[in-house]
């Protein structure tokens, strides 16, 4: 074995396991959003809703008043805070699905293995939350959850499939 394949190697024995520590972030994250009292969760969300509004109304030159701002922030208020729990497990599942992938997992194993761990993840994290004051846990959390991990899944699945077929085949044909 030459001193390169050597590195190589050795290289690819150390990063492998590293390659979980964005999944571990996300997963802090989540927590950490997670163990915010309600009140404060809701003030988080309606900041983002308020400047959701505030950038649609410069860019469409609404020229809102601010009773008609407050009226969209509440229509929208909602479905910021779901868009909010896909996009957190569509991030998570990533984070842990490429890892898997990386180590040879892949597909309907892939589909199990991240979905077992990034749902299993979010029902905890629900619960979690039952114990934090101002707040409860949700199976439609959970089930929103649930659609952004499989959505992160077949988007590693895609990504994966056409880089091997694409970026990678070359390579494997010399």
């Amino acid at each position: 074995m030459t001193l390169q394949r050597f590195v190589k190697a050795l290289l690819r024995f150390l990063l492998k396991p590293l390659s979980f520590i964005p999944a571990l972030l996300m997963m802090y994250i989540i927590f950490s959003f997670s163990a915010q009292d309600g009140a404060a969760s809701a003030n988080l969300s309606y900041k983002v809703s308020h400047k959701a509004v505030s950038i649609a109304d410069r860019a469409l030159d609404l020229e809102l008043t601010d009773q008609q701002v407050a009226r969209c922030i509440r229509k929208i208020h909602f479905y910021v805070r779901k868009l909010a729990h896909f996009s957190e497990y569509f991030l998570l599942a990533i984070t842990v699905a490429f890892p898997l992938y990386v180590y040879g997992v892949r597909g309907i194993w892939l589909v199990i293995a991240g979905g077992i761990l990034c749902v299993g993840f979010a029902a905890l994290d629900e619960l979690h939350q039952h114990f934090v004051s101002g707040r409860s846990c949700s199976v439609r959390d959970v089930v929103i959850d649930s659609c952004g991990v499989l959505t992160g899944i077949v988007f590693v699945r895609i990504f994966g499939y056409i880089g091997r077929k694409t970026v990678f085949e070359p390579l494997s044909r010399h």
